[in-house]
């Protein structure tokens, strides 16, 4: 049978932690995967923020959302050309603390115009805390991890360390990795405590 993909097991864990009318945020929008899979959870009752820098992932992830929309469910998704730094100036101040799930998925936009356009370890360090600070009690970032492109190993490192150096009163942290292939891709998530 094996074990699911990364990303599969990045959606298990989100589904898990949300409900139709939550809010949630897709960090990178890319190709659009992320956006879909956040906008059905949530339903139209719901709020879907998608982060991207380039016009033609969101261009893609706007396509990819046609059909929900045709048939009438979309949520209320607000597709933002910005850099997933500026997470908590972009997000409306009311969701802060309110937020379900936040999903990355790291790298360069596939079959982009540039590959040359990756995400960067310092503002993706910035959005984790910025997601982090958004997220409800219970709530979850995700974040899929690609060491096998050129800076992907740095960034994979720096998150890793990120996750790990998190007080355990604020976060519980995990990691999911094929550990016989050292450039597959990877997952690390954060589930933010519930107060007690």
């Amino acid at each position: 049978m094996g074990f699911l993909s990364v990303l599969s097991t990045a959606h298990k864990w989100i589904a898990e932690r949300t409900a139709a009318g939550d809010i949630v945020i897709d960090a990178t929008a890319g190709g659009g995967v992320d956006t879909l899979a956040l906008a059905e959870l949530v339903g139209r009752s719901g709020t879907v923020y998608a982060f991207d820098i380039q016009q033609e992932a969101l261009d893609r992830t706007s396509e990819r959302l046609a059909p929900l929309a045709k048939s009438g469910m979309l949520p209320d998704v607000r597709l933002l050309l910005e850099n997933h730094a500026r997470m908590t100036e972009v997000v409306d101040q009311g969701a802060a603390g309110e937020v379900a799930a936040v999903m990355f998925n790291l790298g360069y936009l596939p079959g982009g115009d540039d590959l040359a356009v990756i995400t960067e370890p310092a503002s993706t360090i910035q959005a984790l805390d910025a997601a982090l600070s958004l997220l409800r009690p219970g709530g979850i970032v995700t974040c899929v991890l690609y060491p096998g492109h050129p800076g992907g190993a740095e960034e994979a490192a720096a998150v890793e360390n990120w996750a790990a150096q998190l007080p355990q009163t604020l976060a519980q942290t995990v990691i999911y990795r094929q550990l016989q292939r050292g450039a597959a891709p990877y997952l690390i998530a954060a589930e933010k405590r519930r107060s007690k």
